[in-house]
C-alpha cells in the first residue's frame, strides 16, 4: 500500500506555527512599523481637537501604544473564547474619530471631553463584548458579495490615507500645494525597494521587504537631512500608564448612542477583515470565529476606556502586510504585541519609530492598502455576476463608498447623527452592501412566500408544482448538478413524483441513492473527478473545497491532495469523495484520505455513498437557499444556535 508523504505527518497548521524568536522578534517589530503611524495618528488629531496640552499628548500615544499591545495578544493569541486566533493585528478605530470628537466637544473639550470619551468607550466596549455570539448569527446576511466588497472598498479607502502621507501627511483629503517632489520620490523609493526585494529576493529577506523598505527610505531622507531624531534624546527613558490617568469617566446617554453606532460599524469592519485574512491563510470562518474576534475587540475597548485609550478594531494595514509577506503565524502577531507593550512603556523608543518621515510610511502603506484591495477581488471572484442581484449589490456599494472617498466634504450636508456614516466610505459601503443584499436576497422573489418556490436557477424561480408537471429532461437540467448528472439518480428522483414539500424532494434523491445496485452505485461514485486535478477545478466539485476555504491552494497544497486521491484510487478503483465543505482545512482532508486506505473495500464503498448523500444534500442547500432565502437563514440560526 502507498504511504502518505513524510511531510503530512503532524503538519503544523501555519497560522498556529511558533517560528524561530530571532523571526518572531523581526516579523513582530515590521508589523509594529507598518502599523504605527495610523496608531499615533488618532491620538495627535484628537489632542489637536480637544485643545491638550503637549504631555497629555505623549500620555495619549503611550497609552494608546501599551493597549494596542494588550489587544492584539488578546486577538491573536486569544483566552477561552476570546480572540480570533488569527494573525490580526488590533488598533484604534478610524471610525470613531469624527464621533469622538464631537462628544469631546459637547463637553467643552480639554479633560471633561477626554472624560466623557471614556465613558461612552467604556459602556460601548461591554456593549459590543455581549453581543459579540449574537451579531456572529447573522452571517448568513454576508455572502462573498458583501464581504468581497467591503474588503475591497477597505483598501481602496485607505489608499488616500497613504497618498496623504507621501505628499508628507497633510491630511488624508488634502494634497499638499505644491507637492515637493522629493516627498514623492521618498514614497516611490521605498516602494520600489519593496517591490525590488520580493522580486528578486527569496526566503527569509523576501517575508520582512516591508521592513527593510520602511528602513531603506529612513536613511535615504536621513542623508538628505529630512529625518531626524532628536526627539529621541528628548523623550524619558520610561512611562507607564495607569488606569484613569486623567480621573474618573463621566457618562452621558447620547454619548453612548453614537460610540454604539461606532461599535456596530466596527463589528462589520471587523468581519471583513477576518474574512480577508481568513482568505490569505485559507481557513474557514465559522460564526464561532466571528464572535471571538469581536470578542476581542469589545473586550479591548472596555480595556482602552480604563487606560485612557479608545475602541479598537483589526488593522487593514497589518491585514495586507500578511498578504504581502504570506507569513501566516499568529505568533509573530503576539511578538509585535510584545514590541508594542515595550513602546508603550519607553517613550524613547517610540521616539524612534515616530521619527520615520512620513512620505515613506505612505510608500509602504501603498504596498499593503493596495494587497488588501486584492484580497476583495480574489473574494469577489467567486460570486455568480451572471446573477444580476449580485451586480447591484457590488456596483451600488462599491459607488457610494467611492463617492465619500472621493468627496469627503459629502458629510457636512448631512445631519450629526448621519455624519458617522456618511463620514466613511468603508462605513457607507458596508452597510449599502448588507442593505441590499437584504433587499434582493432576503425580501421578496420568495422570501415573503417562501413555501412556494423550491429552486432558482437562469429565468427565474421554480415553484413546487413547475418541479411536480417537469418532464425528465427538465428535472435532470435543474437538479442534476446535485448527483453529477447520473442519470439513474435523476430518474428514480424523477419518479417519486408528486414531491408535498421540498423535504419531500429532498428525501426522494437520498432514496434513489439506497435503491441504486453495485454497479450503479460506483457508476455514480466514478462520476466524482480526483480531489485537486484539473477535471476537479471546473465540475460541480470544485465548488465544495471551494466553500471550504480550499480554493486557494498553491500548487505544493493541490499536488499533496492530488498525490493523495491517485492513491486512494489506484488502491480502491474508485475515486476519494469527501464532502469538503465538512473540512476546516485540506490538510485534515489529506490525513483522512491516507488514513481511510487502510480500511476495507466495503467500508470504503459505503463511506463515499454516504458522502455523496452529504454532498448533494449541501447543494440542495444552495439551491433552495437561493429561492427561500429566508426559510433557510432561519433553518440556519436554529442550526448555529
Amino acid at each position: 500500500m502507498n504511504r502518505p508523504p513524510a511531510r503530512a505527518e503532524g503538519a503544523v497548521d501555519p497560522v498556529d506555527e511558533v517560528l524561530p524568536l530571532p523571526q518572531l522578534v523581526t516579523y513582530g517589530i515590521q508589523h509594529v512599523l507598518a502599523f504605527y503611524a495610523g496608531a499615533v495618528l488618532i491620538p495627535i488629531i484628537l489632542s489637536g481637537a480637544l485643545g491638550l496640552s503637549h504631555e497629555q499628548l505623549i500620555h495619549l500615544i503611550n497609552a494608546d501604544l501599551f493597549t494596542c499591545g494588550i489587544a492584539s495578544i488578546l486577538q491573536a493569541g486569544g483566552i477561552g473564547n476570546i480572540g480570533v486566533r488569527l494573525p490580526l493585528l488590533q488598533g484604534v478605530t478610524f471610525t470613531a474619530v469624527s464621533p469622538m470628537i464631537a462628544i469631546g466637544l459637547s463637553a467643552g473639550g480639554g479633560v471633561p471631553g477626554l472624560l466623557l470619551i471614556y465613558g461612552s468607550v467604556i459602556v460601548a466596549g461591554a456593549c459590543t463584548f455581549f453581543a459579540a455570539p449574537h451579531f456572529a448569527r447573522l452571517l448568513r446576511f454576508f455572502p462573498p458579495a458583501v464581504t468581497g466588497t467591503v474588503i475591497l472598498i477597505i483598501g481602496i479607502a485607505l489608499l488616500p490615507v497613504a497618498a496623504s502621507d507621501v505628499v508628507n501627511g497633510v491630511g488624508p483629503h488634502r494634497m499638499q500645494d505644491p507637492v515637493a517632489l522629493k516627498n514623492v520620490l521618498y514614497g516611490l523609493a521605498t516602494l520600489g525597494v519593496i517591490v525590488a526585494i520580493q522580486r528578486f529576493f527569496r526566503g527569509f529577506v523576501s517575508t520582512i521587504a516591508v521592513l527593510l523598505g520602511l528602513v531603506a527610505g529612513t536613511l535615504l531622507a536621513w542623508v538628505c537631512g529630512d529625518a531626524h531624531f532628536d526627539s529621541v534624546l528628548q523623550a524619558p527613558a520610561f512611562g507607564y500608564t495607569t488606569p484613569f490617568h486623567f480621573g474618573l469617566p463621566t457618562f452621558n446617554l447620547f454619548a453612548i448612542l453614537s460610540m454604539l453606532i461606532v461599535m456596530l460599524i466596527t463589528m462589520i469592519e471587523t468581519t471583513g477583515d477576518v474574512y480577508a485574512t481568513g482568505e490569505i491563510v485559507q481557513r474557514r470562518i465559522r460564526p464561532d470565529d466571528i464572535a471571538r474576534a469581536i470578542r476581542a475587540d469589545g473586550a479591548a475597548t472596555f480595556l482602552g476606556g480604563i487606560l485612557n485609550s479608545f475602541p479598537y478594531t483589526c488593522f487593514a494595514e497589518n491585514v495586507g502586510l500578511v498578504r504581502l509577506t504570506q507569513i501566516k503565524s499568529r505568533w509573530v502577531v503576539v511578538a509585535a504585541g510584545v514590541v508594542m507593550l515595550m513602546l508603550g512603556s519607553m517613550p524613547k523608543a517610540a521616539a524612534v519609530v515616530a521619527a520615520i518621515p512620513h512620505p515613506v510610511l505612505g510608500g509602504a502603506a501603498l504596498a499593503m492598502f493596495a494587497a488588501v484591495a486584492v484580497v476583495g477581488i480574489q473574494t469577489l471572484s467567486r460570486v455568480d455576476f451572471n446573477d444580476h442581484r449580485n451586480i447591484v449589490i457590488v456596483g451600488t456599494s462599491l459607488g457610494l463608498g467611492m463617492l465619500v472617498t472621493a468627496q469627503p466634504n459629502l458629510a457636512a450636508a448631512f445631519p450629526g447623527w448621519a455624519q458617522t456614516v456618511f463620514g466613511s466610505g468603508i462605513t457607507l459601503a458596508a452597510i449599502t452592501a448588507i442593505l441590499l443584499n437584504l433587499l434582493f436576497n432576503h425580501v421578496g422573489r420568495g422570501g415573503l412566500s417562501p413555501a412556494a418556490a423550491v429552486a432558482g436557477r437562469p429565468g427565474g424561480l421554480i415553484g413546487l408544482d413547475a418541479v411536480n408537471a417537469m418532464d425528465a429532461q427538465a428535472f435532470e437540467e435543474t437538479f442534476g448538478g446535485l448527483v453529477e448528472n447520473t442519470p439513474w439518480v435523476l430518474e428514480r428522483a424523477w419518479a417519486m413524483r408528486p414531491f408535498a414539500d421540498t423535504l419531500a424532494l429532498r428525501a426522494a434523491f437520498q432514496n434513489a441513492l439506497i435503491t441504486g445496485s453495485s454497479e450503479e452505485q460506483l457508476q455514480l461514485m466514478n462520476s466524482f473527478a480526483d480531489l485537486g486535478s484539473a477535471a476537479d477545478a471546473h465540475n460541480d466539485y470544485r465548488l465544495d473545497p471551494a466553500e471550504a476555504g480550499a480554493g486557494g491552494l498553491d500548487a505544493d497544497a493541490r499536488r499533496e491532495v492530488h498525490e493523495m486521491a491517485q492513491a486512494y484510487r489506484s488502491h480502491f478503483g474508485f475515486p476519494l469523495i469527501i464532502c469538503a465543505r465538512d473540512s476546516e482545512r485540506y490538510q485534515r482532508t489529506v490525513l483522512e484520505g491516507w488514513s481511510r486506505m487502510a480500511n476495507a473495500l466495503a467500508v470504503e464503498r459505503a463511506a463515499g455513498l454516504i458522502e455523496i448523500a452529504r454532498i448533494a444534500n449541501a447543494r440542495f442547500n444552495d439551491l433552495v437557499a437561493d429561492a427561500n432565502p429566508i426559510q433557510t437563514a432561519r433553518a440556519r440560526a436554529y442550526r448555529n444556535a
